[in-house]
């Protein structure tokens, strides 16, 4: 990845956290899910009225011509938008990625129902919007707004299309360009699969950059990087070059910064580097103990109270299981600093999972922690082990719901931080991982390894272990 996606990352992820970023989908976002692209769309309506769409570039004009010369009778243009958007297609992993993510504002200028289905299967709650009376309407408990500012597929003779449409659209959807401008004002946007030729989006771009000059909000767009075609002369590639530098020079009239990338592949890498970053402000912190080993009990608590406090001082956010003997001093360590400063930390900072008891339903109680295991963990970057033991029969063994954690972890992309100076089965993952430390921690920094391996040292003060987990957390997240 280059330094500009290195940046972008930084800086979008940030948005995230604070609330303030958006998407807006083009058709591109479609595309790899099986849908066609808008030149694909127009094509039959191009032949249709004698014209080849590869030698058009204003297709919107196509479209209105087929409009024209069929009598000022949209039922072909419906009938196009209902063949080609109502089959079921194979949600992207970019949806997937973005659904996830915890973005509450969608745009788009496409039909199909991608983003709202991806939202869906994340167990979100999306209240779609593409008609102006539905942005009076909110749905009760939605996680996130999805503007399909140019219509929905089973509403195609609603569907913005022509020039007449596009020309009309500041009239009769003036609410949606007002809501448009608002979001692209205070929000981030990134930009993905769109070619920036909306009459719409131009519009509304504009009047922005007018009325804001200087003090436009930076944006973000993903533009893949010109590349020779088979058998292209060079004459031909240096003029696309040249159109692609301007059209990049031109997008900073609206502060909007352009990410190349030499594939559309490379967008869902930089996607889930995102997601990677944002999971890692979440930390879970997993042990039991029945047995506190060498350490005193009142000692092991504050030090679990402090691991807990210091990283909601630090803006991450504590996720607890509520481990016998860890649980409580993860809980107080977190709500003490939350309460000490609520207008700086946030209740937000802090998920609690406890595990259920008895057996009420169907389920087994086995299967239900299964699963509980897997959603708790699945909200996590890192996670912290530490004890990890049990009373079997009057016995001190391994605490195996605490390394069922530990591989969930793992599977499920977690960097995993085993304190192995507290002893029993933290120390053992801890030794597993050090023994094997390029598959836990491929290509990391030698700093990251150093402060690790102090984790081992029962020697080492409360004190010295609190601050390398910190470090440890703080490499991580630096990356």
């Amino acid at each position: 990845m280059t330094a500009a996606i290195h940046e972008f990352i930084e800086a979008f992820s940030k948005e995230i956290e604070e609330n303030n970023a958006a998407i807006f989908a083009g058709a591109g976002l479609s595309v790899p899910a099986g849908f066609v692209d808008w030149a694909t769309l127009i094509e039959p309506l191009a032949k249709e009225i004698g014209l080849d769409v590869t030698r058009e570039e204003n297709l919107v004009a196509v479209a209105q011509y087929h409009y024209n010369e069929h009598g000022y009778n949209r039922a072909r243009l419906n009938q196009i938008i209902v063949n080609q958007f109502s089959e079921i297609a194979s949600i992207t992993d970019n949806h997937r990625i973005l659904a996830r993510l915890p973005i509450s504002t969608y745009w788009t200028t496409n039909y199909d129902k991608l983003l709202e289905t991806a939202l869906r299967q994340a167990d979100k709650i999306p209240d779609v919007k593409h008609t102006q009376q539905q942005l009076a309407v909110t749905v009760p408990r939605r996680d996130a707004v999805v503007y399909k500012m140019h219509g929905d597929v089973e509403h195609s003779d609603k569907a913005v299309l022509t020039k007449d449409d596009y020309e009309s659209y500041h009239v009769k959807m003036s609410s949606f360009i007002t809501a448009l401008s608002g979001d692209l004002v205070s929000k981030t946007f990134l930009f993905i699969g769109f070619s920036f030729s909306d009459p719409n989006l131009d519009y509304v771009l504009s009047r922005i950059r007018v009325s804001y000059t200087e003090n436009q909000r930076r944006h973000y767009c993903f533009v893949r990087a010109v590349t020779q075609k088979q058998d292209e002369q060079n004459k031909e590639f240096e003029y696309r070059k040249i159109k692609q530098a301007l059209f990049i020079g031109d997008l900073k009239r609206f502060n909007i910064k352009v990410l190349l990338v030499d594939n559309y592949s490379d967008i869902t890498d930089v996607l889930r580097a995102i997601e990677k970053k944002h999971r890692q402000r979440s930390v879970f912190i997993g042990g039991s103990a029945h047995d506190y080993g060498h350490w005193d009990r009142t000692e092991a608590e504050k030090f679990i109270h402090e691991v807990s406090a210091n990283l909601v001082k630090s803006r991450y956010r504590v996720i607890s299981g509520f481990g016998l003997g860890v649980g409580s001093a993860v809980i107080n360590g977190a709500l003490e600093t939350i309460y000490s400063n609520k207008g700086k930390y946030s209740e937000d900072q802090l998920m609690l999972r406890p595990f259920p008891q008895n057996e009420t339903g169907g389920m087994k109680l086995q299967d239900l922690w299964e699963r509980y295991r897997q959603d708790m963990m699945s909200y996590g970057g890192i996670a912290i082990f530490m004890f990890g033991n049990k009373l079997v029969d009057g016995h001190v063994v391994d605490a195996n719901g605490l390394d069922r954690e530990f591989q969930i972890a793992l599977d499920q992309g977690c960097l995993v931080i085993p304190v192995g100076a507290t002893g029993f089965l933290a120390e053992k993952m801890f030794n597993r991982v050090v023994g094997d430390w390029d598959s836990f921690f491929p290509n990391a920094d030698s700093k990251l390894r150093t402060q690790f391996v102090k984790l081992g040292d029962k020697s080492a003060s409360p004190t010295q272990l609190l601050q390398s987990v910190m470090d440890i957390v703080r490499l991580i997240h630096k990356g």
